[in-house]
């Protein structure tokens, strides 16, 4: 699958490295692509991966990563939010302190014909580039839209190592949110470290 992350952080380079890994094509989307600090980031994702501008990793894509600060998505949409209708988008963006952490309504706004996830959103990225815990999968929970895009998603998540666990459709984007809350919580609040996770437990089949 042809991949273009909008964020090039620790969440953005991890999963690019991941998915270029596992074969799919990732295009990094930058201002500034030929910036000497992306020569680094290439490295991590060798032959599978390209840093271009934002509008040449949008043309190319099939799915989309919202991996930048949750307060850039407005201005992203507004000049390129027509692009990103018919691809698959995942947002993994998250608004601090604000009382809606997810981006999706604005993405829906803006392109009202993508498929959205939330998705990569509730966890550190220390957990993706390690996905067990004392050799225990890591569960990815996100939401988003039915039918085939939502397999292709749950296929990307596989391929970072994670489970994904569908919670159901875009309705249920507060309860990924909560764990997103949650998981700060924990982390910050309790100060039980970053490489903390979630796991589904149930006594029916997955």
């Amino acid at each position: 699958m042809n991949i273009a992350i909008l964020g090039s952080g620790n969440i953005g380079g991890t999963l690019g490295k991941k998915w270029a890994a596992a074969g799919h094509s990732i295009s990094f989307g930058a201002r500034q692509p030929t910036a000497a600090k992306y020569q680094l980031l290439l490295a991590g994702v060798g032959g599978n991966g390209r840093v271009v501008t934002i509008a040449e990793a949008l043309a190319a894509s099939e799915a989309v990563l919202l991996a930048i600060p949750g307060a850039a998505v407005a201005e992203l949409l507004a000049e390129h939010g027509p692009t990103l209708n018919g691809k698959i988008i995942l947002d993994a963006t998250n608004r601090v302190g604000q009382a809606e952490m997810n981006s999706l309504a604005a993405i829906a706004a803006a392109a009202p014909e993508a498929n959205l996830y939330r998705a990569f959103s509730t966890l550190g990225w220390e957990n993706f580039e390690t996905p067990r815990i004392g050799g225990e999968q890591v569960d990815l929970f996100f939401c988003g839209d039915d039918g085939v895009p939502r397999a292709a998603v749950e296929t990307l998540i596989t391929d970072i190592g994670l489970r994904p666990v569908y919670v159901g459709g875009r309705e249920q984007v507060g309860v990924i949110d909560g764990l997103t809350r949650l998981w700060f919580a924990l982390v910050f609040g309790q100060q039980r470290g970053r490489r903390l996770a979630f796991k589904m437990l149930t006594e029916q089949p997955a």
